[in-house]
C-alpha cells in the first residue's frame, strides 16, 4: 500500500508498505485524514517518531475480533494501551506507560491506505455526520478535554490563545459553557470565522486585556506561554495545548508568586467530540483550507505549513 512516512529526517511518499495487521486488532480502510500542527512539529523534530504519520483519520473497518464492527465508518482513538496495567484496567490507556499511539509513537499512522488499531479504540460515526466533519473528532475531544480538567463556568473570562486549527476548534466547545470568551489570534481572516460562529475575538497586535481566570494557550508557538502569563489572573489558571520541537521558556517566578495553576492538557476521549457533532455542533467545513490525494502527502504538508493556512486533508 501507499503511505506518508517520515524517515531518517525525511517525508517520503512510499508505495510498497506491507498492510498493517497487527494481532487481535482491526484493520481500518482509510477514507480521509487530516493534517495537524503535532504531525508539522514531527517532521520539524518532534517526539522522534519514524514511520508512517497521521492521527486525525475516517475510515472504514474491514477486519475485526469484533464481526459487528466489519463494515461499520468509524474514527478511533489514538492511544493503545498495553492492556494489562492499572490504567488500561481502568479503561482509559491514554497515560499507560507501554503505550503505542497512531503516528506519533512507535506505532504507524493514518497517511496511508490503512492502519490498525485495537478494535475497542473505534467508535461508529452516525450517518448524520459527514466525513469533512468526522476528521475533526480527534481534535475536537482534545478540546473537549479542558472541560474534563477545569471547571468553567459562565462567570469565568476565559481567553483562547491561537487562531489556528485546534483554537478554533477549542474557542467552539469553550463556548458552550455560556463563559466570557474571548479568543485571540494574529490573523484577521482566521478571527473571522470565529467571529460568524458567534465568538469575540481580539488581535494580538492591538494588545489585549488581561485578567482571565482561565487561558487556554493553542498557539504552537514557545512564545505562547509568556503571552499566557500576561493575560491570566493571580490566582488563575493556564491550561496548555501546544505540542512544538523547540523548547518554551517559563518564567516560574511568575508562576509561584501569582499562585498560578499549569495544566497539561492532551487527548480526550471520542465520545463527547462525536455527540457535539450530532448535535450539529458548528459548521466546520469552513475550517478546511484544502484537499489532496496521498500521492500528492508531500506537497500537503507543505500547503498546511503554509501561513494562513487551516485544516488540509488527505484522501487515500
Amino acid at each position: 500500500m501507499k503511505a506518508l512516512r517520515f524517515e531518517q529526517g525525511e517525508l517520503k511518499l512510499a508505495h510498497d508498505i506491507a498492510v498493517p495487521r497487527r494481532a487481535g486488532e482491526a484493520l481500518v480502510r482509510m477514507t480521509l485524514a487530516g493534517i495537524c500542527n503535532t504531525d508539522l512539529e514531527i517532521v520539524r523534530g518532534y517526539a522522534g517518531f519514524c514511520g508512517t504519520l497521521g492521527h486525525e483519520f475516517v475510515g472504514i473497518v474491514e477486519e475485526s475480533p469484533d464481526r459487528s464492527q466489519i463494515g461499520t465508518r468509524v474514527v478511533g482513538e489514538i492511544n493503545a494501551g498495553c492492556g494489562a496495567c492499572s490504567l488500561c484496567k481502568s479503561g482509559d490507556p491514554r497515560h499507560c506507560p507501554q503505550r503505542t499511539v497512531l503516528g506519533i509513537a512507535n506505532r504507524d499512522g493514518a497517511f496511508a491506505e490503512y492502519l490498525s488499531l485495537p478494535h475497542r479504540n473505534l467508535l461508529e460515526v452516525p450517518g448524520k455526520i459527514p466525513d469533512r466533519a468526522a476528521v475533526f473528532v480527534e481534535p475536537l475531544a482534545a478540546a473537549c478535554q479542558i472541560l474534563g480538567q477545569v471547571e468553567i463556568t459562565p462567570t469565568h473570562r476565559v481567553i483562547a490563545l491561537g487562531d489556528g486549527k485546534l483554537g478554533q476548534l477549542i474557542a467552539r466547545v469553550l463556548a458552550t459553557t455560556g463563559c466570557q470568551l474571548t479568543l485571540v489570534g494574529k490573523h484577521p481572516d482566521k478571527l473571522k470565522l470565529a467571529a460568524v460562529a458567534g465568538i469575540e475575538t481580539a488581535l494580538v497586535q492591538t494588545g489585549v486585556a488581561g485578567g482571565a481566570d482561565v487561558v487556554v494557550e493553542a498557539t504552537g508557538s514557545p512564545a505562547g506561554m509568556k503571552l499566557a502569563l500576561d493575560l491570566v489572573r493571580p490566582g488563575g489558571t493556564i491550561v496548555l495545548k501546544s505540542t512544538f520541537w523547540e523548547k518554551a521558556e517559563i518564567d516560574t517566578s511568575r508562576v509561584v508568586v501569582n499562585e498560578i495553576s499549569l495544566i497539561g492538557s492532551r487527548c480526550g476521549r471520542f465520545a463527547k467530540a462525536i455527540e457535539l457533532l450530532s448535535r450539529g455542533a458548528g459548521d466546520l467545513s469552513a475550517l478546511i483550507t484544502q484537499e489532496f490525494p496521498l500521492s500528492m502527502g508531500i506537497e500537503a504538508f507543505r500547503r498546511a505549513s503554509s501561513p494562513g493556512v487551516l485544516k488540509v486533508l488527505l484522501l487515500p
